[in-house]
């Protein structure tokens, strides 16, 4: 009877109360305990409300029925195909939906359809791959800021494949706290690629300047992401770079210009096939470097830099010498340079405008350190000089305060004490002011403890008086004296 009082309310001229009837059948039959034959009612007239023509039912279905478990599958894959303001608010949350719904609904949907889908909860590695192949930068953005999306390291380097251009994706994608070293390496690539583009567009740079700025911005970022990277990161990356045809002689030699001989080793092992502690034993050996140099397929004319560059990491390792900064090392680099001197022109000549290239670097980084320890320096002294006026200008005020006070106190009894007896040439003291300002018990208290210590003090004058006067009385007459008296009180 209840069913049919709602269908009938469904049958009303108004759209509006023809929404509400369906928001309310819905909810009887999610949340009512209905029996087997009125749920089978219910459940029949919520999918014949399907075909209302008017988009507020329907929207009423799904916002009843969105977030339910129990709500009819045909009636959740129906509405998900709706129009996108209805198809949104199951696609976001129904537990109903399948992977593969949610796959076919992101292929057949627009753009803001699978923005909602990129926002869902726990979003498995199929979906996430889909909307990674097919979406759009924002789509993208919304999916790598959603942290519950299980996303695939080959998944988010497509996506920064396919719109690493964009600012906000790439802000979203490094805000990702699992992001894997070998994507990060890849958003900083395409930021370095889009601002060699601006340059050169603006007519700054030429393009082929342009290019080598951007490469040699990549190599040094790659470095700095993989500097306390675990071993395994640091194969995730080297394969990466070889594939995509960035592992070159330049970054391995920047590498161990650097100091960096985790990613110099990894490097190598992936170019020779050798495992890393072979690879590790052949770096530090001054006859066996060569042959492994040459099974890596590197240009025979970086080998004397090499070579020169690792004799000198052997002697700082040894402790004979030291290497210092963090990046380049002009030791390292200067050795190289030498070692290329006896190089024919034709060969040495690239070499060694890449070492003059990496030698002003070196060289600009350590003015760099330098003016920053500098400024610190002056911004330390800057914050002490600001914190002591700061100090002084809180102990002139509180000096100035205390003295309005005291002569507040004055002004308001000025007879409460009488003025002390001064001599002419006297002035008065910043005890005298005090001892005006203290209440009446106080200075009765303080004035019975003064004539306390006086009398204390006489009677102790007085001792040392009499004490004085027995030193000059004879010892016979004294010990007569004595016997008198204990006589006396024999007597007594």
């Amino acid at each position: 009877m209840i069913i049919r009082q709602f269908l009938a309310w469904t049958q009303h001229s108004s759209a509006g109360r023809r929404a509400e009837a369906a928001s309310a059948l819905a909810r009887a039959y999610l949340y009512g305990n209905l029996g087997p034959e009125a749920a089978w009612e219910a459940k029949t007239a919520i999918l014949a409300l399907l075909d209302d023509p008017a988009p507020l039912v329907r929207r009423a279905l799904a916002e009843a029925c969105a977030a339910s478990g129990r709500a009819p599958r045909p009636l959740i894959v129906t509405l998900a195909a709706d129009q996108p303001e209805i198809a949104g608010l199951v696609l976001a949350r129904s537990p109903i939906l399948t992977d593969a719904d949610l796959v076919d609904a992101a292929a057949m949907g627009a753009e803001p359809i699978r923005a909602v889908i990129a926002g869902r909860h726990h979003l498995a590695h199929a979906v996430a791959g889909a909307l990674a192949e097919i979406g759009g930068p924002g789509t993208l953005a919304r999916l790598a800021r959603n942290p519950t999306a299980q996303i695939t390291t080959g998944r988010l380097l497509r996506m920064v494949e396919r719109h690493g251009d964009d600012a906000a994706l790439r802000e979203a994608l490094l805000t990702r706290a699992d992001l894997p070293l070998e994507v990060r390496h890849a958003v900083a690539d395409r930021l370095a690629r889009a601002l060699s583009g601006f340059a050169t567009a603006c007519g700054w740079l030429s393009p082929e300047r342009g290019e080598r700025v951007s490469r040699e911005a990549s190599e040094r970022s790659v470095l700095d992401l993989c500097a306390d990277a675990g071993a395994a990161a640091l194969v995730r990356v080297v394969q990466h770079l070889r594939s995509t045809g960035q592992l070159n002689a330049g970054l391995i030699l920047r590498a161990v210009l650097s100091g960096q001989m985790p990613f110099a080793e990894a490097a190598y092992a992936d170019l020779t096939g050798f495992d890393r502690a072979r690879v590790a034993g052949l770096i530090r050996d001054t006859r066996g470097f060569a042959g492994l140099y040459r099974r890596a397929g590197l240009p025979e004319s970086l080998l004397p830099a090499f070579a020169a560059a690792l004799t000198a990491w052997r002697e700082a390792e040894q402790g004979r010498t030291t290497l210092s900064g963090a990046g380049l090392s002009r030791c390292m680099i200067e050795r190289a340079l030498a070692a290329c001197e006896d190089m024919p022109f034709s060969e040495m000549q690239a070499v060694t405008a890449l070492l003059a290239r990496y030698e002003a670097e070196a060289a600009r980084d350590e003015a760099r350190a330098v003016a920053r320890a500098i400024a610190e320096q002056a911004q330390a002294r800057e914050r002490a000089r600001v914190e002591a006026e700061r100090l002084d200008a809180e102990w002139q005020a509180a000096q100035d305060r205390e003295a309005e006070r005291l002569a507040a106190v004055r002004a308001a009894a000025p007879a409460a004490l009488p003025a002390p007896a001064r001599t002419a040439d006297a002035a008065p003291s910043d005890i005298d002011a005090v001892l005006e300002a203290l209440p009446d018990a106080l200075l009765a208290s303080f004035r019975e403890e003064q004539e306390r210590l006086h009398r204390e003090a006489e009677a102790a004058r007085a001792r040392e008086a009499a004490e004085a006067v027995l030193e000059t009385i004879p010892e016979a007459l004294i010990a007569s004296y004595r016997e008198d008296r204990e006589r006396m009180r024999l007597a007594a």
